[in-house]
């Protein structure tokens, strides 16, 4: 049985009639990298929230690491890190003195070792040279990274990141995503919120896909690409005589694209024999090969709005 880092049962929050968040059943297995995917306004920070007991939940259980919150949470935080919302900070302090105060005023913090903990998480985000410069005059990006430095002052078993990468650019992006990954490695499992489908993509091992409240889609990236129907993509200038063999070889309807023709096949579909096939009838092939929808299209037919998507 795998041994999970957060479960929720039926968890639930409403405001007033509205339900932000209707009876979800997050499982977020220990050592994984985490994807919390959904447009802007699907309920993922809300859920969040109720994660770090920073929101009461109107029905439902959670647990993180074993721990019932917020029951236990005084117990439970100390091994959690978090970056909820984009982080807060004393605008006129530096980056390095904020963290001070910060851990100063965290009262399961060693403070003997303080500043090697505060010098170490600014060289892990690359904030190391911007120490002393004053919070005010931070891009967005790099107030991200010192409240992702925020989350790393202690050892963590568990971090969780709401859109760690918001403001920042392309390699700042690229920075924090090894970031995690090497987090990962090290055991900590990272639960990601993002509405970047290409980060999960990249990021994560498994995820759960978020629509008006509710969980719509939950498990293992690669599990969740292979329920959809893998595509024969033919493209053919004799689309007519190459519909008839399609048809002969027992496949089923296929639809026109220009001048490709895509049907539906089995994931171990025989793509080199209907190629012999084509060609001993003479049919000019200008493409063929196997196609598995992208993450994306999966997930717009679950939830009927588009993700935003950097290419």
């Amino acid at each position: 049985m795998v041994e999970l880092a957060i479960k929720t049962s039926q968890l639930t929050k409403r405001f007033g009639d509205q339900a932000a968040v209707d009876g979800i059943d997050l499982s977020v297995p220990k050592g994984s990298v985490f994807g919390f995917l959904g447009p802007n306004g699907s309920g993922k920070t809300t859920t969040i929230r109720m994660l770090l007991g920073l929101a009461e939940a109107t029905e439902g259980t959670i647990e993180l690491l074993g721990e019932e919150v917020p029951k236990r949470i005084e117990q439970i935080l100390p091994k959690v890190g978090a970056l909820v919302e984009g982080p807060a900070f004393y605008p006129f302090m530096s980056g390095r003195n904020n963290l001070l105060r910060i851990d100063a005023a965290d009262r399961f913090a060693d403070q003997k070792t303080t500043e090697a903990r505060v010098e170490s998480a600014l060289n892990r985000v690359g904030l190391a040279n911007a120490a002393k410069k004053k919070v005010h005059a931070y891009s967005l990006g790099m107030k991200q990274r010192l409240g992702l430095a925020n989350a790393l002052l202690k050892p963590r078993e568990l971090l969780i990141l709401d859109e760690p990468t918001n403001g920042l650019d392309p390699q700042g992006t690229r920075e924090v995503r090894n970031l995690i990954r090497s987090l990962a490695d090290e055991g900590i499992t990272v639960f990601v919120s993002s509405h970047l489908l290409s980060e999960i993509e990249m990021l994560c091992s498994h995820v759960a896909v978020m629509s008006a409240g509710k969980i719509v889609a939950q498990g293992k990236i690669e599990d969740l690409r292979n329920e959809e129907p893998t595509r024969l993509i033919l493209a053919t200038d004799e689309a007519d005589a190459a519909i008839d063999v399609l048809k002969s070889e027992g496949l089923g309807k296929s639809r026109i694209r220009g001048l490709q023709i895509i049907t539906e096949v089995e994931n171990d579909f025989d793509v080199a024999k209907l190629a012999a096939v084509l060609v001993s009838k003479n049919i000019p092939i200008r493409e063929i090969r196997l196609e598995k929808p992208s993450l994306e299209e999966k997930f717009v037919k679950l939830t009927g709005e588009g993700f935003e998507v950097v290419r």
